[in-house]
């Protein structure tokens, strides 16, 4: 029996932003804001295409999962580090929410790596939501737009960590694409009947 490829389209666009961290930390600290935005748009984009590439071609792996959580780590951090060099003001302003999506992206991770000695990589409704609300806000609030639609990013954010610890907790061994709390229990649920 072969072993699947890891080089697929899907992988592919996941990797870019691994790729893009660097570029994105250069551009940062060079001061370039409105082409560190438009590699993030990218960044963004491709974060989008790979799980929709992996379903749609029928490549969805767990490596894919994982390289994919792990690259979401990557990309905001960087993001974090970024801002702080490009928009000091606005970041020291909005501290306790840049806190707290440094925080949702930090504890979920520490937490799997404690129970399962290995990186979560659920992919929740939840998460998508956020990063989504979390990628929009970035851009009005640093393109001079209203700065609420980030502390509402920010406390979602919260919860999707909340809702992805909770996931770590119920589960008794990592699963990847874990859609969301709700389904967890009830398959717990369900096995508890049989």
């Amino acid at each position: 029996m072969t072993k699947p490829s890891i080089l697929t389209l899907p992988n592919l666009l996941t990797s870019f932003r691994f790729i893009a961290a660097p570029a994105l930390l250069w551009l940062a600290w060079h001061g370039h804001g409105l082409a560190f935005m438009g590699l993030l748009a990218l960044a963004f984009l491709t974060d989008v295409l790979d799980g929709w590439a992996a379903r749609m071609m029928g490549q969805v792996s767990e490596f894919g999962a994982i390289l994919d959580s792990c690259a979401d780590v990557v990309n905001y951090l960087t993001i974090a580090v970024c801002c702080w060099w490009l928009w000091p003001e606005i970041v020291e302003l909005e501290w306790f929410y840049v806190a707290l999506i440094i925080a949702s992206c930090l504890l979920p991770t520490v937490f799997g790596l404690i129970k399962f000695g290995s990186f979560t990589c659920y992919h929740t409704w939840t998460v998508k939501a956020a990063a989504a609300a979390m990628g929009s806000s970035l851009f009005l609030m640093f393109l001079n737009g209203p700065i609420w639609p980030f502390r509402i990013a920010a406390i979602l954010c919260i919860a999707a960590a909340i809702e992805e610890m909770a996931i770590t907790f119920f589960l008794t061994e990592p699963r990847p694409n874990v859609r969301s709390l709700f389904n967890v229990l009830k398959s717990i649920r369900n096995q508890t009947r049989h």
